[in-house]
Order: structure tokens, then C-alpha cells, then sequence
């Protein structure tokens, strides 16, 4: 008998306990370790080219560091934006598997235009940033399509007696995720972050290799799922997950469960106008730009929209609610994590000394030790949570999440005091960064992963792949909110440097001691020196230390506030743990 068979025949009686028990013997499905592959080339893709996007375009195509941290900020949170929109059109017309062909398919080609922006600039600046736009523009769309689709077949994969068990399953998936972003992140900077070993001049050349490889690990991502998918990814009982959802069948559903979201003609209106007056309020009060204003009122309309719908029950509205807020307290996680790809970076590249075991770490590859960590830990974490579960003394999702939020507080605490004494010439030991993402990694375990199996244990599954996108869409506001946060990092010590070689005193400017002249002025601006410090709600921001303060109060305050409210929580949850 073909697998597929005897999965539909275990399908038909799994209501009998012997048979339920046999399936669970069985470990994990095959499935999981097709998305699994899948999603580790998309992260090689993605986390590779974000390692080289920030330096690329400070170092070839000419910008300004803080206008880089707001870029990236609104490149990441578009990405993490789009979801919405893709999960929509998963949802409504072209079902998960389509939607992640063609996702990948755009990201490789928006590579591609990195590529090509890569190779040109220096003989046409003014092309080359034109095609950097719209490569940035393809894969935000390209990573719509794929994101929220292939975390919503995860859960799928399962039968209703073992959704205790995706926990396990979505840190397995999470591993794929880093598996991925580790190799991108050690093989697009080494071909891509290239500098002389004797003069320590960057080849700013290099970065189009990095994004070239970054394109082939998409199309390999996309080969995989594409070719697999019908023989993997289904069922227990043996019919494919994720299909055109026209062809769902009431099985597919949890008994008395609406199969249709039922959105009102007056809510999608009303939806709307909310988008708008929402998105005017944070330009104009808030002072954010255009991007970050549509991220952050979306996420709020969608949510409003959802909760909306006629058919939902007092249970589903109450687990919904759970999910809305459990997003709101990750943004602040994310704001802090991912100044990996700006602000860190650019401390790595230009007040780090990167001496590591006898070689010298491009500053995009100090990224790597995320990834690392995550694949050393990410099994650990999940038999730690298997084995607490056994003793009935598993933390429920909500209270891991604040662990994560301590932690990263914890993180920045320890690097602040690090780089408390530096002064402008100083530089930090890249030790404490390894430390840093250690500490990191192990916040990252307790929330990431933990969240995205919250959300699949919640959702009613007429929302799944759209609450998936209101759950990334508590990432884009944490990455727009990254990218604000980055672009108040005080200058480092190669600024005040450069500013020495030009005769010019940058902290007795800074300070407003010294009064620099016109052409002294100019002479900053020129070479990217920012002569004013950064402020931030009203907060000047004057060294290193203040600014990794800022993400210690942030995210201290979260962890403290989630921990307070999470036996109510607890109860909105009704049973789900």
C-alpha cells in the first residue's frame, strides 16, 4: 500500500485511540522537512542579501547611514507588510502552493536587479540606484506571496490530536529558517564583503556576487517546494495542504467552524477610511514618514477588520484578541533585534575590532552568529519545552515571550556597559556582539517560533493565512520602528577620524564648542558626517551608551507589562496552552 493510501486509511479511523497513538509514534511528516528546505533556500536568500544591503548602499551607491537605517527599516517592514496582502489572495483565489511559487519566483528575479544595480553603479550611479528600487519593490512583493502562505501549511500537516505538537514542529521549521539565513550569511559576505588583507580597502565591486548567490539559493528554494509538494506536503489523511481554495473540504475545517470569512460591504468601507485616518494620524502628528504610517495603520485596520466578521463565535473573538496583543508586545522585540542588519553592522564596520580566532570577520558576516546559534539551540529549546510539557509545567506561549523580551533587554544592558567608556577612538571587542546574539538567539527561541505556533493554534482557520499576516505585520511595525531607532545612532569613532584627516573638530561641533564654517559644513555633508546628535522622543542621544539604552528601557518595560497581563491572557485562551 503507497503512503498516501495508508495515510487516508489512518485518516478514516483516527478517532480510535490505538491508531492515533501509532500515528504520533511517527514523528514528524515528511512534509515538514519539505518546507522545511523550502524555507531554509528563501532564508539563505533573504538573510544573505540583507547582510550586503546596508553596506552596499553606504559604501556604492553613496548614502547617508541614517538614511540607510530608515531604507532598510521600510524595506524589511514592506516585507513583512505584504503578507496581508498576499494571504488575502492565498485565502480568496490562488490557494498557499501558487502563492509560493510565485513569491520565490519574484525574489529571485529581484535579486537579479540587485545584481545588475550591483554592476553598474559606477558607471551610472543614478541606473543603478533606479534599479535598486525596483529590486527592492519585487522582493517586497515576492516575500508577500511567500511568507504567510508556507507558515499556515505547517500546522496543516498535522491531525487534530497532535496539535500539541507544534510547538516541536514550528522550532524544527524555525531551524530550517536559520539553517538558511547561517549559510547566507557566511557565503554572500565572503564572495560579497571583500577588503584587501593589507590595506583594509573594501571592494566595493564585490556585493553584486553576494546578491547573484542570493538569487540561485531562491530558485533552488522554489525547484524544491515545486517539485515535492504533491508527494509530501498533504494531509494525514493523503490530500494536498494549501490547493486552490475553491477545493477545501468541510474536513479541513474544525467541527461547527464558519469555512468562510463573511466580511460586510460597511466593514470593508469602513476599513478603509480607517487606513487613511489612521496613516494621516502617524504622518502628521507622529511625524512618520508616508511608509511607516501605512505599516503601522494597516496593521491596526486589519485587525479592526477581522474582528469585523459576523461568524465569528465569543471563543474565536477572544483567542483573536489574544494573537492582536501578543503581536503588539513583539514589536518592540523586533525593533531592537533587527539592528543586526543596520546599526550593528555599522558599529561592527567602523568601531569593532573583528580579530576572531586568528582572522579578521567581514563586519556583514558578525551577523553569522545568530544563525549559528539558533541551529546549535534551536533542538535544545525544543526538548526543553517537550520535556516541561511532560511535567506539566510548561510556561504557555504569552510568558515565553516575555522571557524573550527580558532577554533581549538583558543583551543590550551588557553591550551599553561595554561601550560605556570607548570614547571616539576606542574599539569594542567583537566578543561582546558574539555575546550579544547569543543572548539574542535564545530570546529569539522563547518568542519567534513560539509565536508563530500560537497563531496557528488560534486561528480559526478561514482567518489562518491572514492572521499570519496581522502576526508579521507586528514585524513590520517592529522593523519600521527599527529603522528609527538606527537612524539615531550617534556617530561612531571612524567619524570623528575622517573629521580629524579634514581639520575639522566633530565633537567640539557636536558639542556646539567649536562653530564650523560654511565650507566646513559642506566638507561633513560630503563625507556622510552627521554634526548634529540624533534625539529620540525628546531624548538626545550622545554616545554608543545612551543609544543601546534606549532598546534596554524598550524592551525591559515590554517583557515587565506581557509578564503582568499574562494570566488574563491565560484565560482568553480558553484551553490552548
Amino acid at each position: 500500500m503507497s503512503e498516501s493510501h495508508k495515510d487516508q486509511e489512518l485518516g478514516a479511523i483516527v478517532d480510535q485511540p490505538i491508531e492515533v497513538e501509532a500515528h504520533v509514534k511517527k514523528g514528524h511528516p515528511k512534509g515538514l522537512w519539505v518546507l522545511f528546505g523550502t524555507e531554509m533556500w528563501e532564508r539563505f536568500n533573504f538573510y544573505g542579501m540583507r547582510a550586503l544591503l546596508t553596506l552596499f548602499l553606504v559604501n556604492s551607491l553613496m548614502m547617508k547611514e541614517a538614511d540607510v537605517s530608515i531604507i532598510y527599516g521600510a524595506f524589511l517592514g514592506l516585507c513583512y507588510l505584504t503578507p496581508m496582502l498576499g494571504g488575502f489572495i492565498s485565502d480568496r483565489f490562488l490557494g498557499n502552493r501558487n502563492c509560493i511559487i510565485l513569491g520565490g519566483t519574484l525574489m529571485a528575479l529581484g535579486q537579479l536587479c540587485l545584481f545588475a544595480s550591483a554592476s553598474i553603479f559606477d558607471s551610472s550611479l543614478d541606473t543603478a540606484k533606479l534599479l535598486m528600487w525596483i529590486a527592492l519593490g519585487i522582493i517586497i512583493f515576492g516575500n508577500g506571496f511567500f511568507k504567510p502562505n508556507i507558515s499556515s501549511m505547517v500546522g496543516s500537516l498535522y491531525p487534530k490530536q497532535e496539535k500539541t505538537k507544534l510547538d516541536s514542529a514550528f522550532t524544527i521549521f524555525y531551524m530550517g529558517i536559520n539553517v538558511g539565513a547561517l549559510l547566507g550569511q557566511f557565503i554572500c559576505p565572503f564572495i560579497g564583503d571583500v577588503k584587501d588583507a593589507s590595506t583594509g580597502v573594501r571592494d566595493i565591486h564585490a556585493f553584486k556576487w553576494g546578491f547573484l548567490a542570493a538569487s540561485i539559493a531562491m530558485l533552488l528554494g522554489t525547484l524544491t517546494f515545486f517539485i515535492l509538494k504533491n508527494k509530501y506536503v498533504v494531509t494525514p489523511e493523503g490530500r494536498p495542504i494549501g490547493g486552490l481554495p475553491s477545493k477545501n473540504e468541510a474536513a479541513d475545517f474544525e467541527e461547527g467552524e464558519a469555512q468562510k470569512a463573511n466580511f460586510s460591504t460597511k466593514s470593508l468601507v469602513l476599513s478603509v477610511i480607517a487606513l487613511v485616518v489612521l496613516g494621516a494620524v502617524f504622518h502628521f502628528i507622529f511625524g512618520q514618514n508616508f511608509i511607516y504610517s501605512f505599516i503601522y495603520g494597516s496593521g491596526i485596520t486589519l485587525a479592526g477588520l477581522i474582528l469585523s466578521d459576523t461568524s465569528l463565535t465569543k471563543v474565536e473573538t477572544q483567542r483573536i484578541l489574544v494573537i492582536y496583543i501578543v503581536s503588539f508586545f513583539v514589536i518592540f522585540f523586533w525593533a531592537a533585534f533587527e539592528q543586526a542588519g543596520s546599526s550593528l553592522t555599522f558599529i561592527a564596520d567602523n568601531q569593532t575590532d573583528r580579530s576572531f580566532l586568528g582572522t579578521q570577520i567581514p563586519p556583514s558576516m558578525v551577523q553569522i552568529f545568530n544563525g549559528l546559534f539558533v541551529v546549535i539551540l534551536a533542538v535544545p529549546f525544543s526538548m526543553l519545552w517537550d520535556s516541561l510539557r511532560k511535567k506539566n509545567a510548561e510556561p504557555i506561549s504569552p510568558m515565553k515571550q516575555a522571557f524573550g523580551l527580558a532577554l533581549i533587554a538583558l543583551s543590550y544592558f551588557i553591550i551599553a556597559n561595554n561601550v560605556k567608556d570607548l570614547g571616539n577612538s576606542g574599539l569594542l571587542a567583537v566578543k561582546w556582539l558574539i555575546l550579544l546574539y547569543l543572548i539574542q538567539t535564545c530570546g529569539e527561541l522563547c518568542l519567534s517560533p513560539i509565536g508563530l505556533s500560537l497563531v496557528g493554534k488560534l486561528a480559526p482557520k478561514r482567518f489562518a493565512s491572514l492572521l499570519y499576516g496581522v502576526f508579521f505585520l507586528s514585524n513590520a511595525s517592529g522593523y519600521a520602528l527599527a529603522g528609527t531607532l538606527g537612524s539615531i545612532l550617534p556617530p561612531t569613532g571612524d567619524k570623528f577620524t575622517k573629521a580629524e584627516t579634514l581639520g575639522i573638530d566633530l565633537q567640539g561641533v557636536l558639542d556646539k564648542t567649536v562653530t564650523p564654517t560654511a565650507d566646513q559644513l559642506k566638507l561633513l555633508a560630503e563625507n556622510q558626517i552627521v554634526y548634529q546628535y540624533p534625539s529620540f522622543a525628546g531624548v538626545t542621544i550622545h554616545n554608543l551608551y545612551e543609544f543601546f539604552m534606549v532598546f534596554v528601557v524598550l524592551c525591559g518595560v515590554a517583557s515587565i507589562v506581557l509578564f503582568a497581563i499574562t494570566p488574563k491572557l491565560k484565560k482568553m485562551m480558553h484551553g490552548v496552552r
